[in-house]
């Protein structure tokens, strides 16, 4: 994580939503009243962004003393404690909503995760992201990702290849698409080919595809594509990496893990997570 980024990223939103101060408590909270307060949920979630709501803490006021009472990562049910505050209580007033709208946000995408990674069951794909994030808050989102039990897929453009249909197109074919890249990446890099019919994985697979991305393919096809993958290596074992991506969701992705997929991307872990319930109760 970042945290020149996080710092970032926290005053802004401190500014949209404090600005030059807070109307409000201003108005009814002396600046020399002290205060104790505690961050709990209020359903069962998986915890993330505690680094986030400490900073805006931090940046509210380095006086507010911000106690973590439990880890990203974990499952908390109603009422369990995330962490305690404690310090003057105008500032802690007028940084609760930022506060909470980073742990409400991440622990929602965390919770969802955990969700898609328990849908798969005991098959061993793991379940990976997109770069269908938030703009701005894509490392703190992937970071929530791994703390519900996935895993992340590329960064963002300049850390991972994906040669999609549109490159291909661009250039004329899969193969020469592939040919381009590989002349140009460096040799660590894996290079992954986006496909949707099984003619254009075997031709990926010929081209040398380290992974090959199956859009929106059906449990059946996703099958045809694990064995006609195996049956190009045999009898070595596979080397080609297989990613199922398109329209996943919670009740087809155990469906999907079956098939013998190594990875299943869901953009629906960051782009569609709903918020979970967290509150500020004052002590």
């Amino acid at each position: 994580m970042n945290d020149f980024n996080l710092s970032d990223i926290v005053a802004l939103a401190l500014r949209e939503d404090v600005g030059p101060g807070d109307l409000t408590t201003r108005s009814i909270i002396p600046g020399d009243l002290a205060g104790r307060a505690s961050l709990k949920a209020r359903r069962f979630m998986v915890l993330s962004g505690l680094a986030a709501a400490r900073e805006t803490m931090r940046q509210a006021d380095p006086r507010i003393i911000f106690t973590p009472l439990a880890a990203d990562g974990d499952r908390l049910g109603p009422g369990a404690e995330v962490a305690r505050l404690e310090g003057p209580a105008a500032s802690i007033l007028s940084a609760e909503r930022v506060c909470l709208n980073f742990l409400m946000r991440l622990s929602g995408v965390a919770t969802l995760t955990a969700r898609f990674v328990e849908a798969v069951g005991r098959a061993p794909a793991a379940v990976v992201d997109t770069r269908k994030t938030t703009p701005g808050l894509r490392f703190l989102e992937k970071a929530a990702v791994r703390h519900g039990g996935g895993r992340n897929h590329r960064f963002a453009l300049y850390d991972g290849l994906l040669i999609k249909d549109n490159h291909i197109a661009a250039v004329g074919s899969l193969a020469r698409a592939v040919e381009l890249a590989r002349a140009a990446a460096p040799h660590t890099l894996k290079i992954e080919v986006e496909v949707d019919t099984l003619d254009q994985l075997a031709e990926a697979l010929a081209a040398g595809a380290e992974v090959v991305l199956l859009d929106n393919m059906s449990p059946e096809e996703l099958r045809r594509a694990v064995a006609l993958t195996e049956a190009f290596y045999a009898p070595e074992p596979r080397r080609t990496r297989l990613e199922a991506s398109g329209g996943v969701t919670l009740e087809t992705i155990g469906a999907v893990a079956e098939t013998g997929v190594d990875m299943i991307s869901v953009g629906a872990v960051t782009h569609s997570a709903p918020a979970a319930d967290l509150g500020l109760d004052w002590e």
